[in-house]
């Protein structure tokens, strides 16, 4: 059978593609395409306690047994109900209830307004932007990239949480990718409540979430460079899914 290969960040430089094609024997799992990159590439295999995959845009276990013709992700730490997705406006990549990605620049104060209702006490708003420096060194601009349908399918998960557990009025979670210059918005989530409180513990949880869970990367480029940033190690629950093991070399 034949399955569909998606790699990101610094795995998709290791192997040199973004995409590949697998033929693998019917009845193979989840592991067995981490252990083939693993086997054939082996800057993979520092990796392998780290990352995460997925199957169909969704967060998969190591066992998974696949099927032919589906779409595998192999995802690094990120740095980064569905509704269904509209056809976009220019520079417009995605969109869903709550959410969107762009490549264009993100409208903060048009964003932040539009969710503004009478019955609201506050809205608490977190821009994301890019800054001239990372750990000493002079950063020249940002190049964001995402697994784009499953990044928004996650960031729209987050949103409906948010909106349950905190229960405030409405959410907002914009997302820029491509290149971004030093002082630009890289990600904009506004909250609207009736009150302070629960805006500003919700507005901190989407962030802090969608910098463990959203598949969106960063590269950043510096005077003498160019390297991925070091994501957040992936939450437990889905790390616990993966389970991936170096293969033995003595075997």
């Amino acid at each position: 059978m034949r399955i569909r290969v998606l790699l990101f960040g610094q795995l998709k430089d290791i192997v040199g593609q973004q995409e590949q094609s697998l033929d693998l024997q019917p009845g193979s799992d989840l592991a067995s395409v981490v252990t083939h990159y693993a086997e054939t590439f082996p800057r993979f295999k520092p990796l392998l306690r780290t990352i995460a995959c997925s199957i169909n845009q969704e967060y998969a276990t190591a066992s998974s047994v696949l099927r032919e013709g589906d779409e595998v992700g192999l995802l690094p730490p990120v740095s980064g109900g569905k509704s269904p997705v509209v056809s976009p406006p220019p520079g417009l990549d995605l969109q869903s209830e709550h959410c969107a990605i762009v490549r264009e620049k993100i409208a903060v104060q048009e964003i932040a307004d539009s969710i503004k209702h009478p019955e609201d006490g506050a809205t608490a708003v977190f821009e994301g932007i890019v800054r001239n420096h990372t750990r000493g060194r002079r950063t020249l601009y940002l190049d964001y990239e995402a697994y784009k349908s499953m990044a928004l399918n996650e960031m729209e998960k987050l949103a409906q949480s948010a909106l349950e557990n905190f229960k405030v009025r409405d959410v907002r979670i914009v997302h820029r990718l491509g290149r971004l210059e030093i002082g630009e918005t890289s990600v904009l989530i506004a909250v609207a409540s009736a009150h302070r409180g629960p805006a500003f513990d919700a507005c901190r949880w989407l962030i802090d979430s969608l910098k463990k869970t959203v598949p969106i990367w960063k590269k950043e480029h510096f005077e003498d460079g160019a390297v991925w940033a070091d994501g957040e190690p992936f939450p437990e629950e889905i790390r616990a899914q993966a389970d991936f093991e170096a293969p033995d070399a003595s075997k």
